[in-house]
Protein backbone atom coordinates (compact mmCIF):
# COMPACT_ATOMS: atom_id res chain seq x y z
CA UNK A 1 0.00 0.00 0.00
CA UNK A 2 2.99 2.08 0.99
CA UNK A 3 3.67 2.55 -2.76
CA UNK A 4 0.54 3.73 -3.62
CA UNK A 5 1.43 7.82 -3.07
CA UNK A 6 4.04 7.19 -6.24
CA UNK A 7 1.17 6.74 -8.28
CA UNK A 8 -1.06 9.21 -10.00
CA UNK A 9 -3.90 10.68 -8.13
CA UNK A 10 -2.22 8.80 -4.95
CA UNK A 11 -0.85 11.29 -3.25
CA UNK A 12 -0.48 15.40 -2.85
CA UNK A 13 1.25 17.58 -5.79
CA UNK A 14 4.76 18.16 -4.69
CA UNK A 15 5.21 21.35 -2.86
CA UNK A 16 7.74 23.87 -4.86
CA UNK A 17 10.52 24.54 -1.93
CA UNK A 18 12.63 27.64 -2.45
CA UNK A 19 15.87 28.92 -0.33
CA UNK A 20 17.46 32.43 0.43
CA UNK A 21 20.23 33.50 -1.21
CA UNK A 22 23.44 34.89 0.37
CA UNK A 23 24.41 38.23 -1.01
CA UNK A 24 28.01 40.10 -1.23
CA UNK A 25 28.63 42.62 0.72
CA UNK A 26 31.34 45.86 0.21
CA UNK A 27 32.69 46.79 4.06
CA UNK A 28 35.72 49.41 4.74
CA UNK A 29 37.51 47.71 7.08
CA UNK A 30 39.52 43.85 8.34
CA UNK A 31 38.99 42.97 11.42
CA UNK A 32 40.95 40.26 13.18
CA UNK A 33 37.44 39.43 15.38
CA UNK A 34 35.39 36.31 14.92
CA UNK A 35 31.86 36.29 14.76
CA UNK A 36 29.31 33.36 15.89
CA UNK A 37 25.99 33.43 14.03
CA UNK A 38 23.68 31.88 16.53
CA UNK A 39 20.25 30.57 15.27
CA UNK A 40 17.64 32.52 15.29
CA UNK A 41 14.37 32.82 17.56
CA UNK A 42 11.16 33.10 15.71
CA UNK A 43 7.94 33.00 16.40
CA UNK A 44 5.76 29.38 15.57
CA UNK A 45 4.58 30.58 12.71
CA UNK A 46 7.70 31.91 11.25
CA UNK A 47 9.74 28.40 12.65
CA UNK A 48 8.89 26.40 10.29
CA UNK A 49 9.01 26.03 6.48
CA UNK A 50 5.67 27.37 5.29
CA UNK A 51 6.32 30.67 3.82
CA UNK A 52 3.67 33.53 5.71
CA UNK A 53 1.41 35.56 3.78
CA UNK A 54 -0.18 38.24 5.71
CA UNK A 55 -3.69 39.13 4.81
CA UNK A 56 -4.40 41.50 7.62
CA UNK A 57 -3.26 43.43 11.19
CA UNK A 58 -3.68 39.88 12.83
CA UNK A 59 -4.14 37.09 9.97
CA UNK A 60 -1.95 35.23 8.34
CA UNK A 61 -1.90 31.94 5.94
CA UNK A 62 0.66 29.90 3.95
CA UNK A 63 1.38 30.24 0.82
CA UNK A 64 0.04 27.36 -0.99
CA UNK A 65 2.27 24.85 -2.34
CA UNK A 66 5.48 26.06 -1.56
CA UNK A 67 7.85 25.81 0.97
CA UNK A 68 11.36 26.37 2.60
CA UNK A 69 13.95 23.93 1.86
CA UNK A 70 14.74 24.40 5.76
CA UNK A 71 13.09 26.12 8.95
CA UNK A 72 13.14 29.80 7.77
CA UNK A 73 16.10 30.50 11.05
CA UNK A 74 18.03 27.77 9.67
CA UNK A 75 18.34 29.12 6.70
CA UNK A 76 18.17 32.93 7.34
CA UNK A 77 21.76 31.58 9.74
CA UNK A 78 22.88 29.97 6.77
CA UNK A 79 22.89 32.40 4.54
CA UNK A 80 23.66 35.10 7.09
CA UNK A 81 27.03 33.94 7.86
CA UNK A 82 27.51 33.11 4.29
CA UNK A 83 26.66 36.87 3.50
CA UNK A 84 29.35 37.38 6.42
CA UNK A 85 32.11 35.51 5.04
CA UNK A 86 31.42 36.40 2.22
CA UNK A 87 32.14 40.43 3.47
CA UNK A 88 35.70 39.52 3.91
CA UNK A 89 35.58 42.04 6.73
CA UNK A 90 35.96 39.54 10.02
CA UNK A 91 38.89 37.04 10.60
CA UNK A 92 36.34 34.14 11.45
CA UNK A 93 32.50 33.57 10.84
CA UNK A 94 30.75 30.26 11.78
CA UNK A 95 28.09 28.95 13.40
CA UNK A 96 28.02 26.68 16.99
CA UNK A 97 29.68 23.96 17.09
CA UNK A 98 32.45 24.99 14.36
CA UNK A 99 35.32 25.22 17.35
CA UNK A 100 36.17 28.77 16.54
CA UNK A 101 37.20 31.02 19.47
CA UNK A 102 34.59 33.69 18.99
CA UNK A 103 34.92 37.32 20.53
CA UNK A 104 31.20 38.22 19.14
CA UNK A 105 28.12 36.51 18.76
CA UNK A 106 25.04 37.85 16.08
CA UNK A 107 21.98 37.10 17.71
CA UNK A 108 18.94 37.51 15.44
CA UNK A 109 15.35 37.58 16.02
CA UNK A 110 13.01 37.55 12.98
CA UNK A 111 9.95 39.40 13.89
CA UNK A 112 8.63 38.99 10.19
CA UNK A 113 9.55 37.40 7.05
CA UNK A 114 6.29 37.60 5.12
CA UNK A 115 4.37 38.75 1.98
CA UNK A 116 2.22 41.60 2.87
CA UNK A 117 -1.11 41.19 0.72
CA UNK A 118 -2.73 44.04 2.25
CA UNK A 119 0.45 46.54 1.11
CA UNK A 120 -0.35 45.98 -2.29
CA UNK A 121 1.65 42.43 -2.34
CA UNK A 122 4.82 43.90 -0.56
CA UNK A 123 7.37 41.82 1.20
CA UNK A 124 8.40 42.47 4.08
CA UNK A 125 11.47 41.58 6.58
CA UNK A 126 12.03 42.76 9.97
CA UNK A 127 15.36 41.13 11.89
CA UNK A 128 16.14 42.57 15.02
CA UNK A 129 20.05 42.16 15.98
CA UNK A 130 22.16 42.19 18.88
CA UNK A 131 25.52 42.02 19.29
CA UNK A 132 27.44 40.00 22.13
CA UNK A 133 30.71 40.29 23.62
CA UNK A 134 31.31 36.86 24.09
CA UNK A 135 34.15 37.80 26.67
CA UNK A 136 32.03 39.14 29.37
CA UNK A 137 28.15 38.39 28.21
CA UNK A 138 27.95 42.30 27.66
CA UNK A 139 25.93 43.41 24.71
CA UNK A 140 27.11 45.83 22.47
CA UNK A 141 25.02 47.14 20.21
CA UNK A 142 21.41 46.20 18.82
CA UNK A 143 18.99 47.32 16.24
CA UNK A 144 16.01 46.37 14.39
CA UNK A 145 17.15 45.88 10.65
CA UNK A 146 13.82 46.09 7.95
CA UNK A 147 13.51 45.71 3.90
CA UNK A 148 10.83 45.44 1.85
CA UNK A 149 10.48 44.11 -1.94
CA UNK A 150 7.49 44.61 -3.89
CA UNK A 151 6.19 41.26 -5.59
CA UNK A 152 7.05 41.47 -9.87
CA UNK A 153 4.79 38.92 -11.57
CA UNK A 154 2.59 36.07 -10.41
CA UNK A 155 3.19 32.76 -8.55
CA UNK A 156 5.25 31.46 -5.80
CA UNK A 157 8.63 32.19 -7.46
CA UNK A 158 7.75 36.04 -7.50
CA UNK A 159 6.36 35.41 -3.70
CA UNK A 160 9.62 34.23 -3.00
CA UNK A 161 11.59 36.60 -5.19
CA UNK A 162 10.46 39.45 -3.39
CA UNK A 163 11.15 37.63 -0.21
CA UNK A 164 14.54 36.90 -0.97
CA UNK A 165 15.33 40.79 -2.29
CA UNK A 166 14.20 42.33 0.85
CA UNK A 167 15.80 39.47 3.01
CA UNK A 168 19.12 40.37 1.04
CA UNK A 169 18.45 44.06 1.38
CA UNK A 170 18.47 43.49 5.35
CA UNK A 171 21.77 40.90 5.27
CA UNK A 172 23.57 43.58 3.60
CA UNK A 173 22.97 46.02 6.37
CA UNK A 174 23.26 43.78 9.06
CA UNK A 175 27.05 42.99 7.95
CA UNK A 176 27.84 46.62 7.06
CA UNK A 177 26.34 47.98 10.99
CA UNK A 178 28.04 44.97 12.46
CA UNK A 179 31.54 46.00 11.04
CA UNK A 180 31.25 49.33 12.02
CA UNK A 181 30.11 48.76 15.85
CA UNK A 182 32.77 46.27 16.67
Amino acid sequence: MAGCAALPGGGPAPLDTFELSAPSVEVRSHSRRQILIAEPSALKALDGQNIVIKTGNRAIQYLKGAQWADRLPLIVQARLAETFQRSGSFAGVGKPGEGLAIDYQVITEVRSFEIRADRGEQAQVELFVRLLNDRNGEVRASRTFTASAPVSGGGNQAYVAALDNAFGQAAQDIVRWTDSSI
